[in-house]
């Protein structure tokens, strides 16, 4: 079986809850673009996303991933709880049949599709770096790893993310 990694984009909820060869599968698809299946070797589809969600209550029986391993994720999102008034919202769409599961009913619709997405790349792909631009990202990075209140700095792998994403702001603004 081809497995989930198969789809353009793959969410994982609660990888912490996720077994060890799940987490090892998704973290070599996303560096690698390829996962080992059953000894086989499949490509990943490109473009190719992982979304992950990590609940960080009640830690028993759950496998945080390596610390090393989480730079493969580009961005973390902290979601605080909603404010009284919006938590009374969420509820009261609820009660009137609101269903978080339909998408459509809830207004949303595909804004790219794989075409578009893999155009995207292609085109932020050609956006510049000047030798400067290289040198701030690395000077920033660096001084992630001597600062007491940073645990763990960037890695490499982290600047080259840092990199990639100040890319591809750069040419969703028009830059080039």
């Amino acid at each position: 079986h081809a497995g989930p990694v198969s789809a353009v984009i793959v969410r994982a909820d609660e990888i912490n809850r996720a077994p060890p060869k799940t987490q090892s599968a998704l973290l070599e698809v996303m560096e690698e673009a390829q996962v080992t299946v059953d000894g086989v070797r499949r490509p990943a589809p490109q473009p190719f996303m992982v979304i992950a969600t990590q609940n960080p209550v009640e830690q028993a029986g759950t496998y945080p991933l390596p610390e090393a391993q989480l730079d493969r994720f580009l961005l973390k999102l902290v979601l605080p709880l909603p404010e009284r008034a919006q938590e009374i919202e969420v509820l009261s769409r609820h009660t009137s049949g609101f269903d978080p599961r339909d998408l459509l009913s809830a207004g949303l619709r595909a804004v790219a599709g794989v075409q578009e997405l893999a155009q995207a790349r292609a085109q932020v792909s050609t956006v510049g770096v000047t030798p400067e631009v290289l040198a701030y990202v690395v000077d920033l990075v660096r001084a992630t790893r001597s600062m007491p209140s940073v645990a763990l700095g960037v890695s490499p792998r982290g600047a080259t993310a840092l990199l990639a994403a100040s890319r591809a702001w750069a040419w969703l603004a028009g830059r080039s």
